[in-house]
């Protein structure tokens, strides 16, 4: 109710506050000297780019969601997301476009300023926010029907964000759950329910039973209409679905799902593609000028063969591709094979490129024809498809694009898996990674890679 009546206005609100501080931050550099020699036409030009960026790059994380239960955190963290974003399409465009290639000091004040004021108008808000809350607002008394799973996640959101809001009085149930329920939260059955609302002045009803309580509801909406009170009915899947289900409307018909899918959602995947081609359009660019021909130089010096490796693996939906990579062992050796510690089949110059990674380089042309993802589970050889055999979520890997790095690799199951443990693992951070995916998630997995690069993993060989 609160998202439909109220996020609406909440978003167009804080937009209007955002684009007129960007304003004031462009006008604040070119004041302090940051911007001569800067052109007004050129001036103006990169204000529209950029006040058009920060909005695309806000509605992809959401920083523009924001309500009375969003924690500062949250909202900070959305906001860096958002400005790490906003600054590879920037960057990305002062590439392209010679002519907005100004001054690295004037980039620096532009988004030194951008954060502290935004951040700032959040602060303000949650202030104002809750100072409302306070002063104006009672909070309203609410009971919950059932001892049930939905019934005690409720419970737990009312104690812990909305106190000042909502004052949980009890659970009601002809057959309460003490396993869920402490004893002493539980004030009666479903027939005490109408002279416990009357004398503690109840306001809300949140009815958690399953919907066979069809006479139960019907009695209580009764009862509610003729006496002010809003009857809340909370569907009951414990039974059906797992704790961390996913939630979604078709028009107006909830949908469930047994695991979160985030990337199941066409918007979540369009945003990843986006980021995607930018990402690598980025490396590409900047990097393979430099890198490629270096890597080449060495890989041709070192032994003979191909400089390019190509070798068929699984994508998403188990589709094959070809995965490229700079070769990094001898021309006769088995591929088929995974490497080893000590591996005879490795060169001198692939054991420097697969411990520093550099040798996964060429699959960022793979992400520009979308075989790839920048970051998803690693695609596997078609030997270590045969762990599909005896680790039973092994194959749910293949519902997303795999990627140049993932989740189960910068925590350090890479390389070799020897032990079936080692896979299961992998598995394991794999279908993390598919189930709590966000854009702040990936740019965390790639600054954690760009890290480990630097440092080294001991069993990267």
């Amino acid at each position: 109710m609160e998202d439909k009546y109220y996020s609406r206005l909440i978003k167009i609100l804080i937009f209007i506050i955002d684009f007129n501080l960007i304003q004031i931050v462009f006008s604040t550099v070119r004041d302090l000297g940051y911007a001569t020699g800067i052109s007004d036409v050129k001036f103006t030009s990169f204000i529209l780019i950029f006040s058009l960026i920060w909005i695309i790059a806000s509605l992809t994380n959401e920083t523009y969601r924001i309500n009375k239960f969003s924690n500062l955190a949250a909202i900070f963290k959305n906001l860096l997301t958002t400005e790490l974003l906003h600054g590879l399409l920037i960057a990305s465009i002062v590439l392209f476009l010679e002519m907005y290639r100004f001054d690295p000091s004037f980039f620096a004040v532009l988004y030194f300023l951008t954060t502290a004021l935004v951040m700032s108008s959040r602060i303000a808000f949650k202030l104002i926010w809750r100072y409302v809350e306070v002063a104006a607002i009672a909070p309203r008394n609410v009971i919950i029907v059932g001892t049930t799973r939905s019934g005690k996640a409720l419970f737990d959101f009312f104690s812990s964000h909305g106190p000042s809001l909502y004052q949980c009085k009890g659970f009601f149930d002809d057959s309460p759950n003490y396993q869920l329920v402490a004893s002493q939260l539980v004030k009666g059955k479903c027939g005490d329910i109408q002279n416990f609302c009357k004398a503690e002045n109840i306001s809300e009803i949140y009815f958690t039973l399953p919907q066979q309580y069809e006479d139960t509801i019907a009695n209580l909406s009764e009862f509610a209409d003729n006496n002010f009170i809003y009857l809340r009915i909370v569907p009951e899947f414990s039974k059906a679905v797992a704790s961390n289900y996913n939630v979604f409307l078709l028009d107006s018909v909830p949908v469930f799902t047994p695991r979160n899918e985030p990337l199941g959602i066409s918007l979540n995947a369009a945003v990843k593609r986006l980021f995607d081609i930018l990402f690598s359009l980025l490396i590409i660019i900047g990097i393979f000028p430099i890198a490629v021909p270096i890597i080449a130089l060495a890989i041709r010096m070192d032994s003979k063969g191909p400089i390019i490796f190509k070798q068929i693996r699984r994508g998403k939906k188990n589709t094959l591709f070809e995965c490229y990579k700079f070769r990094t062992m001898k021309t006769d050796a088995n591929p088929s094979q995974q490497a080893v510690k000590n591996d005879c089949r490795v060169t001198r110059v692939g054991k420097f490129l697969r411990k520093s990674s550099l040798d996964e380089l060429p699959q960022f042309v793979n992400v520009l024809l979308g075989n790839m993802s920048v970051v998803g589970p690693r695609p596997h050889i078609s030997k270590q498809d045969e762990y599909a055999k005896t680790i039973v979520k092994y194959p749910f890997r293949y519902f997303v694009t795999p990627g140049i790095t993932g989740y189960a690799q910068v925590n350090g199951f890479r390389g070799e898996t020897s032990e079936p443990v080692m896979m299961e693992k992998r598995v394991e951070y794999d279908l993390k990674y598919m189930e709590n995916w966000s854009l702040s998630f990936d740019l965390k997995i790639i600054l954690q890679t760009i890290w480990i690069m630097f440092r080294g993993q001991k069993n990267a060989y």
